[in-house]
Order: C-alpha cells, then sequence, then structure tokens
C-alpha cells in the first residue's frame, strides 16, 4: 500500500512554504510554550536577591531620571497639567515591553542551538514563548502605572489634569503591536546573529539609540518645535506612535490618530512577516553556520 503524508500525524520536512506559521502544529505544542514561558519567569531571577522586585525597580528609577535631568535640568514640558513623573511611567512601561521582546527573541537561535540539535519542535515557539513570558512583567509595570496614577489624581494637593479616554478600551490592540513589532525584529536580527556575530554587540546599543528616537521620554510635539526638519524619524516611527497613542488613552493628552495608528498595525504585520520568512529560512540551516 502506497504511504501518503495524510497517514502520519507529523512530517518533519525542510520543505515548506514562504510564509509557514502553522497555528494547528503550534496549537499541539502548547504545553511545550508554556513550559518555556515558566522557565523563563522563573529563572529570570533565581538566586537574585530582590528577586522580581526588579520588575519595579527598573521603571520607577528610569521614569526618576528622565524627570530630574529631561524635565527639571532641560526643562522639556509634558503637557499642562501632567505630572512629569507619570508622563514618564507611561513612556517606560510601554517601551520596556517592546524591548523585552526584541532583545529576548534577537538571540534565539544562538542561545538555544543546543536545544534546537536535538529535538523537534516548532522553531518559533522558542521566542513567542519570550513575548509570552514579558506579558507578566508588563503586567505587573502596568499595575505600578496605575498606582501612581491614583496617587496623583485622587492624594495630592495639586489639581493634575490627567484622565483616560475611552479609547482606553483598545488598549489590547496596543500590546499586541509591541509584541508582533518586537517579535518580528527579533526574528530578522536572530537569523541574522546566525552569520554575523558582531550584531549581537550591536543591539543592545542599538535598542539605545531607538529609545531617543521613539518619544519615550518627550512628547512628539516637542520634538517638532525644536527639530521640525527630522520630525518625519518620530513621526513614522511605529514604536513612537505606539507610545504615544498609549499616552493619549491614559493622561488624555494630545489626540488620538487613527490613521497613524492603521499605519503601525500595516508595518508591524509586515515585519513580522519578513522575519518569519526569515526565521523560517534560517532554521533549515543554522545549525551549519552558529
Amino acid at each position: 500500500m502506497k504511504t501518503t503524508e495524510e497517514h502520519w500525524l507529523y512530517v518533519i520536512s525542510s520543505n515548506k512554504k514562504l510564509i509557514d506559521f502553522n497555528f494547528k502544529e503550534i496549537w499541539r505544542y502548547k504545553d511545550l510554550l508554556f513550559l518555556f514561558v515558566k522557565r523563563d519567569i522563573i529563572t529570570l531571577y533565581k538566586q537574585t536577591v530582590l528577586g522580581p522586585l526588579w520588575y519595579l525597580i527598573q521603571p520607577l528609577f528610569t521614569s526618576l531620571i528622565f524627570t530630574l535631568i529631561f524635565n527639571n535640568l532641560a526643562d522639556i514640558p509634558t503637557g499642562d497639567g501632567v505630572p512629569n513623573f507619570l508622563f514618564n511611567l507611561a513612556g517606560i512601561t510601554s517601551w520596556n515591553y517592546f524591548k523585552e521582546c526584541l532583545v529576548g527573541t534577537s538571540d534565539t537561535f544562538k542561545k538555544n542551538e543546543n536545544i534546537f540539535g536535538k529535538v523537534y519542535f516548532p522553531r518559533v515557539i522558542m521566542p513567542m514563548s519570550v513575548v509570552v513570558s514579558n506579558l507578566l512583567k508588563y503586567g505587573i509595570q502596568l499595575v505600578v502605572f496605575v498606582g501612581f496614577y491614583i496617587y496623583y489624581v485622587s492624594f495630592t494637593d495639586k489639581a493634575f489634569n490627567v484622565f483616560p479616554t475611552f479609547s482606553i478600551i483598545t488598549l489590547p490592540v496596543l500590546i499586541f503591536l509591541m509584541a508582533l513589532l518586537g517579535l518580528g525584529l527579533g526574528m530578522i536580527i536572530s537569523s541574522m546573529t546566525t552569520k554575523y556575530r558582531d550584531l549581537t554587540f550591536l543591539i543592545q546599543f542599538g535598542v539605545q539609540l531607538l529609545m531617543y528616537g521613539s518619544a519615550v521620554m518627550y512628547p512628539m510635539s516637542y520634538f517638532k518645535g525644536k527639530l521640525p526638519n527630522y520630525y518625519w524619524l518620530i513621526e513614522w516611527n511605529p514604536i513612537a506612535i505606539i507610545i504615544e497613542s498609549f499616552r493619549t488613552m491614559a493622561l488624555g493628552i494630545g489626540d488620538l490618530d487613527m490613521y497613524k495608528l492603521l499605519y503601525t498595525s500595516i508595518v508591524s504585520l509586515i515585519i513580522f512577516l519578513i522575519g518569519l520568512v526569515i526565521f523560517n529560512k534560517t532554521e533549515k540551516s543554522f545549525i551549519d553556520t552558529i
């Protein structure tokens, strides 16, 4: 009797479509996905003194430094009635999730070469687990942001003009776009580092430069007023649009530009698909080059 692929539950082959994101196969390996998520969460701060408190310390200290340097010393305005610290905390909270997704997935092949070389599973599960595990960190930091938000609105003598808009219900869309953008860029970089090792040394430096060009510590309108000729670099930066949109939703400053959000959605999807194509192509032969 002639054997066909339909008789097999799994068919492992190097012949894949250009864009291959097999939801059905990934769902079969969902337990492995959650196992990697659990591993990332537990081992990240294992044998540390403060443990998960680092989730809180990093954004709080960064926001405090940004407030002192950019708002107090450089006198960068954040908007009438908007607390400087809360403004910076909103930017840092959003930026951190994108950054952790990007950095965490940018060395997928190098960090997991031993596992990839011994057992089969959908390789895309590994970067996906990084994105999912970072949701916990983002959730904790978001709770901290809400706590300071309530403090400034309810327990301070000064009347701050901050209020959430109805568009805050679309926050899951922003989170999804940050994950999609970070995952796509991370898969591209991870695939390139299998051949070009020096990219590993550039990623941290590049991420820091990207932060300054993503409106994390200043409103986009301020940059437009100071450097109008270079404003397009910020205006069409997808992560800058996401951060500015989150501030608009949470603090009620500025206007939510739906056209730019649509542009960000399209760019994020395109980058993810490009990353997926390169990732799938690299996984076939990376073990020979890494």
